[in-house]
């Protein structure tokens, strides 16, 4: 029999009253400022890249600062600001917080002010503010990590020095004038690095709330078919290093196979009426299709390498994102995980951007107008996100006792017997 949801909200006079902004709750955990900081500039890069391409004036112009702002500006932003989050929660340790947090913030905004102005010392300013940002979180990551021994979380620390490491190889390539194939080679394995840590915090986390959000429901963890899934990813990364496509082809075929399989067996269609769930579900959808392109394309079926580089960040990451900022965000700061209007319309703004953007990579007539509406669409989306998240991202957490209970109930209808 169908499931059905039921949501159960205590009654209650008024609402609490909002508490004042405070930097202490501001710098208190990494996804904060980060979260603020990687959705505006979200909004504020693809803005300047499709609108204003004239501002674009650094050392890395055009559509090389934009692969760049995108993966390591944007998506590894929202990312390092997740894993210092859970790494308190993992470990009982919080990694950053305060003036360290806050000097780590400031490096992320010198980096992306350093790689907008023209000449060669401020692209080395910006390289050196990014490297260290990559790197001090990498170590405050691994230090509250190995201190707790948290074993199941060891590889975090050393995804993000290769997601730094990608970086490092991508901003000295561009330094030396390296052709647009070398430049493209770093992209794809900083990219695939970014897919490898996404996998490992989705495969953890999908689950988890989806069960903790629908009462009755039991999804696997997959622990064996995900250590397989990350060594997988893990191997197209050296393949991709060491330009052997054979491996590549098969280790992104697996990857993303087992991706897909998890996805179908969390049941989606329990969570179909749970936006706070099913945006995620389609987000890890979205990675599998990725990947799965990605293989064709190492494999020569797919001949153009923007292909699965969009599918797996506009469609994959992308949507993953729009749906973690929102989901963690609640949770942290103590509020009712349920959506409003304005969330459900951030996830259908994401969702619309990444179909339009897609349909963008087809030359046809209206390639140019699908690029400019799904910026559009794109800056709305992040844009409405600021608006509705920042001012609570900066007010403490509320209380605990004044926190509403949002239950939902998936009961199975007995027969003859209404539910």
């Amino acid at each position: 029999m169908p499931e059905l949801l039921q949501i159960e909200e205590p009654r209650t006079a008024a609402r609490p009253k909002m508490p004042a902004p405070q930097w202490h709750a501001f710098l208190e955990l990494g996804f904060r400022p980060l979260y603020i900081s990687g959705c505006l500039w979200a909004a504020v890069s693809v803005a300047l890249w499709v609108f204003a391409p004239q501002w674009l004036v650094g050392r890395m112009g055009g559509v090389l600062w934009h692969a760049h702002e995108m993966l390591w500006a944007f998506v590894a932003t929202i990312a390092v600001g997740f894993l210092l989050t859970a790494a308190a929660n993992w470990t009982g340790r919080n990694p950053m917080q305060g003036r360290a947090l806050g000097g780590l913030c400031l490096l992320w905004v010198l980096a992306r002010a350093g790689f907008l102005v023209a000449g060669d010392t401020a692209f080395v300013l910006a390289v050196a503010c990014e490297l260290l940002f990559f790197g001090i979180a990498a170590v405050a990551l691994g230090r509250v990590i190995y201190r707790a021994r948290s074993r199941r979380n060891y590889g975090l620390p050393l995804l993000m020095l290769g997601l730094g490491a990608a970086d490092a190889l991508y901003l000295c390539a561009i330094w030396q004038g390296r052709d647009y194939a070398a430049l493209m080679q770093y992209l794809y394995s900083g990219l695939l690095c970014m897919a490898v840590i996404a996998l490992l915090v989705a495969r953890r986390v999908i689950p988890f709330f989806a069960m903790r959000a629908v009462a009755g429901l039991q999804i696997p963890m997959h622990t064996t078919s995900g250590q397989w899934q990350l060594g997988a990813g893990a191997l197209a990364v050296v393949c991709l290093l060491l330009g052997w496509k054979p491996g590549l082809v098969a280790a992104l075929a697996v990857a993303g196979l087992l991706t897909l399989w998890q996805v179908l067996a969390w049941k989606p269609w329990a969570v179909r009426q749970v936006p706070l769930l099913w945006v995620l579900y389609l987000g890890h959808a979205a990675l599998s299709a990725g990947l799965l392109v990605a293989a064709a394309q190492a494999g020569s079926w797919v001949l153009r390498l923007v292909w699965p580089v969009h599918v797996i960040a506009v469609a994959g990451f992308a949507v993953l994102i729009i749906g973690m900022v929102t989901r963690t965000a609640l949770g942290h700061l103590g509020r009712p995980l349920r959506t409003d209007r304005a969330m459900v319309s951030m996830y259908g703004l994401v969702l619309a951007a990444a179909v339009l953007r897609l349909l963008a990579l087809w030359p046809t007539s209206v390639t140019l107008a699908a690029l400019h509406a799904s910026a559009l669409v794109w800056v709305l989306a992040f844009a409405l996100y600021l608006w509705r998240f920042a001012p609570l991202l900066i007010r403490p957490r509320l209380p605990q006792a004044s926190q509403p209970v949002v239950q939902v109930a998936a009961r199975a209808a007995r027969p003859g017997k209404p539910v």
